[in-house]
């Protein structure tokens, strides 16, 4: 702690440690084509500056924090010749408008990222960083972020029960709780909220989600160990005075999606969104006497407020709220049979806030604080398992932002306070089960990083971390990353290393330690999880005519210590949890592949292969619910200037290793190939609406096929006519042939058959 404190001090110091800076102003405008439309997802940059930022839905764009000055603006995008042309910034605010021309001369449009906690062009950035407009998710559209994210390459939305369809995010084959996700930069999503809270984010208001795989505990901490997602809202003054967002499907589900703005006084701009998403359509095409698809309400409200401040400086505030009520269980189930044993359901009404915000202090140097807050009641029944749980969430952080000479400085401090409280052992007291006791956890970190700019071609950059838990004491967390360009900027090489560390809580991120008949047990107290990941990177762009391709290749390697890993093997009855006695990697290699031709094809298509396993005592074993392939594809083709566009998407996955209840468990080991295949049509009708309509799982595939069953028992989900030996195993009985109780994690992926869909989208732009 003595350590930390001096820490502490020494950047405070660091921070009072103010000088003088020069005047900045701010460029805006809108990217238009020779046609007046609006061009999404642009590249402007001030590369003098090292500055950029991506044009909105609607073509907007806005840079900040221009020192005055003669400066050069570029602005690049797929399909059109880049635009080049010299500005002076004299005065607080200045308009700038653009329209694009001509043919591509196949540059890779530059996107702005926050890998490293500031914006910079993707391509100067020494971090890897996906980036997904929007538009990306429109070409498949899904009622909620974490569905869209299944055309993503190395990405995998995993359900974890067929019974309440709960689930979490994958990348590279590791689980949703090693995937931190953000708002805005703000942790928001996370512990108790990481199975619901990817739902209901109004997707009219996300202007882009990008992409870090790979540890990033270095900036932010615990959690951020497979990787990162960064849900990117749109600045209420560039998003639209209004638009609607409302489709339906054959199924029965109806999903809006509202967002406005209005006035409110000269230096407020406030940005409101609604999400709604209805779904009581009982269905059971696999006559298991249980629902396929959890029938859910759910309603999310969001705004989002910028303020206007003298230089430009930063000062916005947001908040989101959410309620959802969903059920899945056998298909006479009621709400009178909750908590019962005479019907199964599982039952969950999830209530959560959360608010964030930035704040630029009234400063010459660049310091900006930045908070969220969250709380998060969930009121549960898994059959006559009830779980109810509380938790809060406060964070905070500091941050000065300073350039010297060929060194990029970003200096931290941040404070991490959890309140979480259940009515499991999780909060039991110590030799007490019967008195609850509430865990508090107390989290203040420093971070130091420094990219230096080696030349024109190289750059360098070093981070390291240090926390202190209030339960498990010190985390430190270094990574080092190089990135390398050729001059004419086609071929970019990045290396990265780096540390990431988890503190786990089983009942907020195992659905299984919940559901079904398995008696959950602790072998030891779990430790912090950590791993250390190595990451090589390689983004090409070829020019071919007038057609243009682009390869972003990685290869990946992580190993972990300490992992904790939920033992389904050992005992058919129990799911034994305990940190790992060896070691565990996951390993493989992925690629990108981005096509664009003058006739207005696009063909955008990625492959990962992977081997994710666990070593201990000698015996390597494959992790459960890793797929060693994966693959995606999103093929759009644009007829002429009709307005009309197709697009074909889909997603390919290699066999997993899936949980068996026992050796004479009939049901199979591994899961077959499988894919997920969609097609769409949309039509642009003037500048304001568009009709867009298509179906989903063309090949009407679901996880039945080829499977006696995929929940166990499901005649019998109290297992009241299971009888167990004086081992407490389940015995083969005529009614029970194969000696199994009753267990829905077998599950890997969705229920839902083929369905047709139709949507409308307006927006009213002033």
């Amino acid at each position: 702690m003595k350590k930390f404190k001096i820490l502490l001090l020494t950047t405070a110091c660091l921070l009072s440690g103010w000088i003088s800076s020069a005047q900045t102003g701010k460029i805006k405008g809108k990217i238009t084509d020779s046609n007046g439309q609006a061009v999404e997802a642009a590249t402007i940059s001030l590369p003098q500056l090292k500055k950029g930022t991506v044009s909105d839905g609607l073509g907007h764009y806005e840079l900040s924090g221009i020192p005055y000055g003669t400066w050069k603006l570029e602005v690049s995008f797929l399909g059109f010749s880049t635009y080049k042309t010299d500005l002076i910034v004299k005065s607080g605010e200045m308009e700038h408008a653009v329209v694009l021309s001509g043919e591509s001369s196949a540059q890779l449009g530059e996107v702005v990222i926050s890998g490293t906690m500031k914006e910079v062009s993707r391509l100067e950035s020494p971090v890897p960083v996906e980036v997904y407009t929007s538009k990306f998710f429109k070409t498949n559209p899904t009622p909620s972020i974490f569905d869209a994210l299944q055309n993503v390459n190395g990405v995998r939305p995993q359900l974890n029960c067929n019974v309440c369809n709960t689930g979490d995010i994958h990348i590279n084959g590791l689980e949703g709780p090693y995937t931190m996700v953000l708002i805005d930069g703000m942790p928001i999503v996370s512990g108790l909220s990481t199975v619901y809270g990817l739902s209901g984010i109004p997707q009219s208001l996300i202007e882009r989600v990008e992409i870090v795989k790979g540890p990033a505990s270095t900036l932010y901490g615990s959690e951020a160990v497979g990787g990162l997602i960064n849900i990117i809202t749109k600045k209420p003054g560039n998003a639209p005075l209004f638009s609607a967002d409302v489709f339906g499907t054959s199924w029965g589900e109806v999903n809006a999606d509202l967002a406005g703005k209005f006035r409110a006084g000269k230096k407020a701009q406030p940005l409101s969104g609604v999400n709604y998403f209805s779904y009581q359509n009982g269905i059971d095409k696999n006559k298991d006497g249980f629902t396929d698809v959890t029938l859910q309400s759910r309603i999310s409200v969001f705004n989002k407020w910028n303020f206007d401040r003298k230089d430009n400086r930063l000062f916005s505030l947001a908040g989101r709220y959410i309620y959802e009520d969903r059920w899945g269980g056998e298909m006479n189930w009621t709400k009178k049979y909750r908590g019962g044993e005479e019907v199964y359901g599982e039952s969950i009404y999830t209530s959560r806030w959360e608010l964030f915000g930035t704040y630029q202090l009234p400063l010459r140097e660049k310091i900006i604080f930045q908070f969220s807050a969250n709380g998060h009641n969930q009121n549960s029944f898994y059959g006559n398992t009830p779980y109810m749980a509380d938790q809060y969430i406060g964070f905070s952080q500091l941050t000065w932002f300073k350039t010297s000479g060929k060194h990029d400085l970003l200096t931290g401090l941040t404070y991490r306070y959890t309140y979480y409280d259940d009515n499991t052992p999780a909060t039991a007291e110590a030799g007490n089960a019967d008195k609850n006791k509430p865990a508090h956890t107390n989290l203040p970190g420093i971070f130091v990083q420094d990219e230096i700019t080696l030349n024109d071609n190289n750059k360098l950059l070093l981070g390291i971390r240090y926390d202190y838990n209030s339960l498990h004491g010190s985390i430190l967390t270094p990574r080092i990353n190089y990135k390398w360009s050729s001059p004419n900027r086609n071929n970019v090489l990045r290396l990265s290393f780096g540390n990431g560390y988890r503190v786990a809580n089983v009942f907020t991120e195992d659905h299984a330690a919940l559901t079904g008949a398995r008696e959950v047990v602790f072998e030891e107290a779990l430790k912090p999880e950590t791993s250390w990941n190595g990451n090589i990177n390689f983004v090409k762009k070829i020019v071919a005519g007038n057609a243009f391709i682009g390869l972003d290749a990685s290869v990946f390697y992580t190993y972990f210590t300490n992992k904790i890993i939920p033992d389904y093997d050992t005992d058919p009855n129990k799911i034994m949890y305990a940190n790992l006695d060896g070691h565990a990697v996951s390993k493989g290699i992925s690629l990108n592949i981005d096509m664009l031709f003058p006739n207005g094809l696009k063909v955008l298509a990625g492959a990962t292969a992977m081997d994710v396993y666990n070593t201990e005592e000698g015996e390597k074993r494959r992790q459960l619910f890793a797929e060693k392939f994966t693959g995606v594809w999103n093929i759009g083709y644009t007829f002429g200037n009709t307005g009309l566009t197709i697009d074909y998407t889909g997603n390919l996955y290699g066999p997993m290793r899936l949980p068996l209840l026992s050796d004479t468990d009939p049901r199979r080991e591994y899961s077959p190939w499988w894919s997920i295949q969609n097609i769409q049509l949309t039509k642009r009708i003037g500048r304001k609406v568009e009709i867009y309509g298509g179906v989903k799982n063309l090949l009407n595939w679901t996880p039945n096929r080829g499977t006696p069953f995929i929940i166990a028992r499901a005649n019998d989900p109290f297992d009241k006519n299971v009888q167990f030996d004086s081992g407490g195993q389940a015995m083969a009985t005529p009614d029970n042939p194969y000696g199994l109780t009753f267990d829905p994690s077998y599950v890997y992926g969705p229920n839902q058959g083929i369905r047709g869909f139709l949507g409308c989208r307006y927006t009213l732009s002033r």
